[in-house]
């Protein structure tokens, strides 16, 4: 078994040569340009958000294109952004299909991106009207939509669940 070879004073110095990147003094330290980015994303967020209470910015949009600002966004905030939309609404909303709201919108696949806009889009072509008919499922979708998202259809599973 070989001892590992301690260096010299001669050695040293060689090794004392290194050079490491170091940022510029001007920039500041680290945890100060740290906070400075998490203001910007909150400020860009808290603009994005308000555009969407407003209806100026489509969620559906937000979630296609996802911009640098949503996209360590939860999908919940984003849903719960929108008018009348809460924490209940948005949780079945996505529970249809089996989407989590703590899930960031970068993080999604383009299957669950598209899933989720088509259910956004089936929701707003209705419009209001739909909710006061009743013609919606318990989560506030069509059953054909459900269908096509592959969920099952859960008016018709209570209804057989309570006849049985």
């Amino acid at each position: 078994m070989s001892v590992p070879r301690v260096p010299r004073d001669s050695d040293l110095e060689s090794y004392m040569n290194a050079t490491a990147t170091i940022a510029a003094p001007t920039a500041g330290p680290q945890h100060m340009r740290a906070l400075e980015r998490a203001n910007k994303v909150r400020l860009a967020r808290a603009e994005l958000k308000r555009g969407v209470a407003i209806g100026a910015i489509d969620v559906a949009q937000v979630i296609r294109e996802c911009p640098w600002e949503a996209e360590s966004m939860a999908v919940g905030d984003l849903l719960m952004s929108q008018r009348r939309w809460g924490q209940t609404r948005c949780r079945k909303f996505l529970a249809q299909i089996t989407m989590s709201e703590k899930k960031t919108v970068g993080s999604m696949t383009e299957r669950q991106r598209q899933t989720l806009i088509a259910l956004l889009a089936d929701r707003t072509s209705r419009g209001a009207e739909a909710d006061c008919t009743g013609t919606q499922s318990a989560a506030g979708v069509q059953p054909s939509v459900l269908a096509r998202a592959g969920a099952p259809d859960q008016p018709r599973a209570r209804a057989a669940a309570t006849s049985a």
